[in-house]
C-alpha cells in the first residue's frame, strides 16, 4: 500500500511539473508567404484562441489559402477556407469553415504593428463580439502623435461623461440649486452622491485610456489604437516586420483583394 502510495504522489508531482511547464511554455508559428516568412509568438493567456489555433494549424487548416484583404496602413488578412483555390476578382468573406470562440481581450494586448488578432462577424449579428478563430489578420496600421493619441481619447470619452451628466446630474440640476442656497451640507451630500454613481458608471464604461506602453508603441512603431477592445490580439510577429511592408504595399481591387496571389502555409515551430 505504501509503494502505491508513493507511485500515486510521484504521478501527481510528474503532472504537476507538466502543468507549470505547459503553462510557461511559449508556442510559435511560421506564416509562410510566396514574399517572405513570418514568425509569430502566441500569448498565453489568451489560451483559448492559442489552442484552437494551433489545432488549426496543426491540422493543416491555413496551408493554401490567402492574404485575401489588404489595406495598407490598416491591416493584412487572411486564412479564409473560400480563399483556398479562388478564382481572380472573386469576392472573398468569412469561408464555409468559420469557428467562433469567445473573446478574449486584455489591455496589455493591443493592436500595434505586427500583432496578430481575430476577426469576427459585425455586432448587430454578433452581440457578444466573438471571435472567428479560423482566420485572422495582423496589424499593419500607422505611426501616430500622442495629440491624435489624445483626440481618439477625447472623443471617445467625453461623450460617455456627457451621458452620465445627463442621466445624473441634469435630473436634479434644480434640487441642486435650492440646496445650495438653503442647505449647504445637504448639496454636498447629493453631490458626491452624484459624482460616485458617475464615477462608477464611467469605470465600467468603454472608456479609453492609452497606458504608457501602448503610446509607446503607437508613436514609434505604430498600429491601430482604435481598435484596441474590440478584438482579441493574441499574438504577435516577431520576426518578419518586412513581409508585412511588402504585402501591405499590393495593389488590391475594389473589395482590398491584391491582384497577386499571397498564399499562406502555417507551422508550429520551436523558438
Amino acid at each position: 500500500m505504501r509503494g502505491f502510495t508513493k507511485l500515486l504522489i510521484a504521478g501527481l508531482l510528474m503532472l504537476s511539473c507538466d502543468l507549470v511547464f505547459s503553462q510557461n511554455y511559449t508556442h510559435y508559428v511560421l506564416i509562410k508567404t510566396n514574399m517572405g516568412n513570418m514568425k509569430v509568438k502566441l500569448y498565453n493567456d489568451t489560451p483559448n484562441h492559442r489552442n484552437e489555433f494551433l489545432k488549426l494549424v496543426n491540422n493543416d487548416h491555413f496551408d493554401g489559402t490567402l492574404f485575401y484583404r489588404v489595406v495598407k496602413n490598416f491591416v493584412i488578412q487572411g486564412g479564409s477556407s473560400d480563399s483556398r483555390n479562388a478564382s481572380p476578382r472573386q469576392h472573398i468573406g468569412y469561408g464555409n469553415s468559420a469557428k467562433v470562440i469567445d473573446a478574449e481581450t486584455h489591455e496589455h494586448h493591443f493592436h500595434k504593428k505586427g500583432a496578430l488578432c481575430a476577426p469576427r462577424q459585425p455586432e448587430d449579428i454578433n452581440h457578444f463580439k466573438m471571435s472567428d478563430i479560423s482566420q485572422f489578420y495582423i496589424v499593419d496600421g500607422r505611426v501616430w502623435t500622442d495629440e491624435e493619441l489624445d483626440v481618439i481619447e477625447k472623443n471617445n470619452n467625453i461623450p460617455i461623461k456627457n451621458k452620465l451628466k445627463k442621466k445624473y446630474y441634469v435630473p436634479r440640476k434644480e434640487e441642486l440649486a435650492k440646496l445650495k442656497k438653503e442647505d449647504p451640507r445637504g448639496f454636498n451630500k447629493l453631490l458626491r452622491e452624484i459624482k460616485e454613481k458617475i464615477n462608477f458608471e464611467y469605470s465600467v464604461s468603454d472608456y479609453i485610456e492609452f497606458s504608457e506602453a501602448q503610446r509607446e508603441a503607437y508613436t514609434t512603431i505604430g498600429g491601430l489604437p482604435d481598435l484596441d477592445g474590440d478584438y482579441t490580439v493574441f499574438g504577435e510577429v516577431v520576426e518578419g516586420f518586412g513581409v508585412i511592408d511588402k504585402i501591405a504595399a499590393l495593389k488590391t481591387d475594389k473589395n482590398d483583394r491584391p491582384f497577386k496571389d499571397i498564399e499562406i502555409h502555417v507551422e508550429e515551430v520551436t523558438q
